[in-house]
């Protein structure tokens, strides 16, 4: 029964995309974009619109739970490139929640005069650890409790805009000598991971009222809005705040960016609330990536393990989760975090834009939008890639790591333990 309408839907795709990333990854931007901030959130952001285009085609064709998993299934088939890209997939959701994880202790550090490597990495494990316990115990809660919680955190960004327009010195935001437009580039593709989680109303496409029309009206509203909302926080942070302040900054800058309308109780408030944003988040990605591996385990691609359920609760495949997110939370630091799931997710929308090229005719797409879409997501991925290179190449060697962790396990996986489980049967 479909029960979901078209603001239902939108919400869904804005609570997907203002989750933890925007407090993690103001502060990478400006470091790298300066006074052109906004112009990065604008390029990430046009990125994401482009891809959305596909996503909607392919979501009133083929709409499933399984969501991008359906998209690369039906484009490529079931075969080494799919299942090691729907590996890919999960694999990049454990970076999204060690991303809302080390941002959720920056902010939480705030709380502490004396800061330590040991309160930073007990932070990151609380907010880990506390929102799987709570996958496990009640699923319920989890989905009962994101509509209230994106609506908080819209209406502080809300807040934060509103206030502090008046405080904006135009000076700031004027493109001066440290202008330079490569750099603005890749400051928007390493927050491009702030943008991914529109493709979340495509594993809602079932429930959703007359699909036809309110799928594509959904993803193209829910991302416009977020790319209007992220481009008017930049304005106000570099608009409001000496670069130097935000860049010293760094990791909780958008706390910062309300100091000047709200004072240091605007600082707490939003201190609070990024703690309570990324908490959700975290909260959220658990749920839906232990359903992931549920769907992606149920169809062959990864051990029965993650298929099994207790109380409708895929537990497996939370403890999982929840054990690799702290490995990785726990060892890369947050602009490797943010580089990784930026680059995870463009390649993945690359070939998702590839599989609505391969099924244009029976979705209906138009081809020069979908050529767009698929020169923007490989030019944006080399880009990052190049500039990653030379600046943090242990981000690169992990990104490089992921795509040939996921290619051999489903090789040998496929080869010696599933091909011999379906000659058993």
């Amino acid at each position: 029964m479909r029960t979901i309408g078209l603001l239902g839907a939108i919400s869904i795709g804005v609570g997907g995309m203002v989750g933890g990333g925007i407090f993690a990854v103001l502060g990478e931007a400006v470091s790298l974009a300066h006074s052109a901030t906004t112009l990065a959130f604008l390029f990430a952001g046009i990125v994401a619109l482009l891809t959305s285009y596909s996503y909607a085609k392919l979501s009133v064709a083929y709409q499933s739970e399984g969501g991008t998993v359906t998209f690369i299934d039906k484009g490529f088939g079931h075969n080494l490139f799919s299942g090691s890209v729907n590996l890919m997939l999960w694999l990049s959701y454990l970076v999204t929640i060690s991303l809302y994880a080390v941002a959720f202790a920056s902010y939480g550090e705030t709380f502490f005069t004396q800061k330590s490597l040991l309160l930073h990495h007990a932070l990151i494990s609380i907010a880990i650890v506390l929102p799987a316990l709570i996958n496990l115990v009640s699923a319920s809660f989890v989905s009962k409790s994101e509509t209230f919680i994106v609506v908080i955190k819209v209406v502080l960004l809300v807040v934060i805009i509103v206030s502090g327009a008046s405080y904006v010195d135009t000076d700031r935001l004027a493109l001066g000598e440290n202008f330079a437009p490569l750099s603005v580039v890749v400051a928007g593709m390493i927050i491009f991971v702030a943008y991914e989680g529109f493709e979340l109303i495509a594993n809602a496409a079932e429930e959703i009222k007359n699909p036809a029309k309110n799928l594509p009206r959904a993803f193209y509203a829910s991302v416009s809005f977020v790319i209007l909302l992220y481009i008017l926080i930049a304005i106000i942070s570099v608009g409001t705040v000496p670069e130097a302040e935000l860049l010293e900054a760094k990791d909780y800058a958008l706390a910062i960016a309300a100091k000047p309308a709200l004072g240091t109780i605007g600082f707490t408030i939003v201190a609070v609330a990024a703690l309570l944003a990324t908490f959700s988040a975290i909260n959220a990605t658990i749920y839906g990536n232990a359903r992931l591996g549920y769907i992606i385990a149920t169809e062959g691609e990864l051990p029965g393990l993650l298929s099994r359920e207790k109380r409708e609760i895929p537990f497996m495949g939370v403890i999982i989760t929840l054990a690799l997110s702290l490995l990785l939370a726990n060892s890369i630091d947050l602009n490797a975090i943010a580089i990784i799931g930026s680059a995870s997710f463009l390649l993945i929308f690359f070939i998702v834009n590839l599989s609505a090229y391969r099924l244009r005719k029976e979705i209906g797409a138009r081809v020069s939008i979908l050529t767009f879409s698929i020169t923007a997501t490989f030019c944006a991925l080399v880009i990052l890639l190049y500039h990653t290179y030379s600046s943090n190449p242990n981000a690169i060697i992990i990104f490089f790591l992921f795509i040939v962790i996921s290619f051999c396990f489903e090789y040998f996986y496929g080869r010696l333990i599933r091909k011999k489980i379906f000659l058993e049967q």
